[in-house]
């Protein structure tokens, strides 16, 4: 590994500024800044794969680790505790929380103090969308924590991640061709065949949030009018998140999204939404404070935030990887939306980009889909491609995840420009585009709302009541989607349509995936009762 003398530069950690970024100043010395330090795991323990959780036996063969078993194999060592702990001491930062099942210390110090600890320079920076403190370059701490810290996350506060969601008719960038071709999640559930005789019942959906937040008036109002129960939602605090809506133009159409269609699919699962900042700190936090919660024990998480891989550090895609193959060992499913910019991902350069975290290979992908039905069948779905670039679904190949053993038999293609492959995304799909969009209510509003924000919801419901019907979650899906699934009928293929860069096929391919729900088939394929 890279050294400095007596430092130890922590690989992933080097970051640049924003393109087009310019640095303002220094940091004031004594601002007082909060981060995040992830330990590695205790050495030496029983793999993670133990028990078939990561593999593709059905859910009945699985061991899954409980959360104190996890803690038990897999925490963070008192020892290393204790060396980061010595390590705040000597730099006169203090310990704020200390986390082992999460292998996570927050120290609190002055930006002086906290440059020097890390050995790097923090400043100020101006960009078109506004303004964050920042660095440039890699981190380092003292050789006597080489290996022991794996990822330092707060020094740098800029937005980290985009809400994959887009409103019907807002401001004329998506524009209804198709009026009153929207869907109710209900009738969604109907439509993609989801099981009956299950309603969530004993299970916990986790919501990832970055901004935004929901009023339970507008949660009363939106099940009253659906006929459903009104669920039970929790709004949980990360590193100061808070529920704090606004208005429906802002995040909170993600936050109510999020919660109507994964609670109208499972009206009795217990919906906990993690609040967090939008920061890769915030964001990686709520993640592993609901994979790791014992008070709610989630058996789902679903993500509808993301960024291209291009806007991340190596070591912020490690840790995120590592906390979904955390949730993967617990027989937690992990849903990530896959984005809404089409196979550039929003970046412009001309190449195709995969969306991050849904490119995690422990991650299910959720892409898009635009879906027409006559009474309760589908009469056409195709891939969600209203604009190539700025309304369609995402989808494509990892630049830093490798191919994972899972894809090999998918036919994932090469990374642009290059001979080699990496993980494909997505893995399936559902509808997407807002002209098909979902019918939900945001701060009073009545609204239609899209993107592959809904889709990961979407899943999670499923999951949900698949897990309530099979007595034991179905967990890590991504081996069994290209193992034992392949076959069963339990998707719908979607053949016709593109991204951008990639087109949709028989098959698995980098647009919808497997393709979109036949839940009835896909819970009697988990039982291991396929029908053909």
């Amino acid at each position: 590994m890279p050294k400095t003398p007596n430092r130890y530069t922590i690989p992933g950690s080097e970051r640049a500024p924003f393109a087009g970024a310019r640095a303002t100043g220094a940091v004031l010395p004594d601002e007082r800044i909060e981060v995040s330090v992830r330990v590695r795991p205790k050495p030496g323990q029983r793999g993670l794969g133990d028990g078939g959780a990561l593999d593709d036996r059905p859910p009945a063969q699985r061991e899954y680790l409980s959360r104190d078993e996890y803690a038990a194999r897999h925490g963070a060592a008192a020892e290393d505790i204790a060396k980061v702990t010595e390590f705040a001491k000597a730099h006169r930062l203090a310990v704020v929380e200390s986390s082992a099942p999460r292998r996570t210390v927050g120290l609190s110090g002055t930006a002086a103090a906290l440059s020097e600890a890390f050995g790097t320079t923090l400043q100020q920076f101006e960009h078109d969308g506004g303004t964050y403190r920042g660095r440039t370059g890699s981190l380092s701490v003292p050789d006597d924590l080489a290996g022991v810290v794996e990822g330092v996350f707060g020094l740098d506060n800029r937005p980290q991640a985009s809400p994959h969601f887009q409103v019907l008719g807002a401001d004329g960038s998506v524009i209804a061709r198709a009026p009153g071709a929207s869907f109710t999640p209900p009738q969604l559930a109907t439509l993609y065949n989801f099981p009956t005789g299950a309603d969530g019942t004993g299970q916990c959906i986790a919501i990832i949030e970055l901004g935004g937040g929901f009023k339970p008036a507008d949660i009363s109002a939106y099940f009253t009018g659906l006929k459903l129960p009104v669920p039970n939602v929790k709004a949980i605090s990360v590193d100061g998140g808070r529920n704090h809506p606004t208005n429906a133009n802002s995040a909170d159409g993600e936050v109510m999204l999020d919660i109507e269609v994964a609670a109208a699919i499972a009206p009795k699962a217990t919906i906990a939404v993690y609040f967090a900042p939008n920061t890769n700190q915030g964001f990686l936090d709520a993640i592993t404070t609901a994979v790791h919660d014992n008070v709610n024990k989630p058996s789902v998480v679903s993500i509808s935030w993301g960024s291209a891989e291009s806007n991340w550090t190596n070591q912020a895609m490690t840790q995120f990887d590592q906390a979904f193959q955390a949730a993967a060992s617990m027989g937690v499913t992990v849903c990530c939306a896959a984005g809404d910019n089409g196979s550039a991902d929003g970046v412009a350069d001309g190449k195709p980009h995969v969306d991050f975290p849904a490119s995690s290979p422990f991650a299910l992908g959720c892409g898009g889909t635009n879906l027409a039905a006559t009474g309760t069948n589908i009469s056409s779905e195709v891939v969600w491609n209203e604009n190539a670039k700025s309304s369609a679904t995402g989808g494509g190949v990892s630049g830093f995840f490798a191919l994972p053993t899972y894809q090999q038999h998918a036919k994932v293609p090469p990374v642009a420009g290059g001979s080699k492959t990496g993980r494909g995304v997505p893995d399936v799909a559902g509808d997407a585009d807002p002209n098909s969009g979902y019918r939900v209510r945001v701060d009073g509003q009545s609204l239609v709302i899209g993107g592959t924000s809904a889709v990961a919801p979407l899943w999670a419901g499923l999951v949900a009541l698949m897990n309530q019907k099979l007595g034991k979650p179905v967990g890590y899906l991504n081996p069994l989607l290209y193992g034992s699934l392949v076959g069963t009928g339990a998707f719908r293929d979607i053949v016709s349509g593109n991204n951008g860069s990639y087109s949709a096929g028989k098959g698995w391919d980098p647009c919808t995936g497997w393709g979109s729900p036949v839940g009835s088939k896909l819970l009697q394929a988990l039982a291991g009762s396929p029908q053909h």
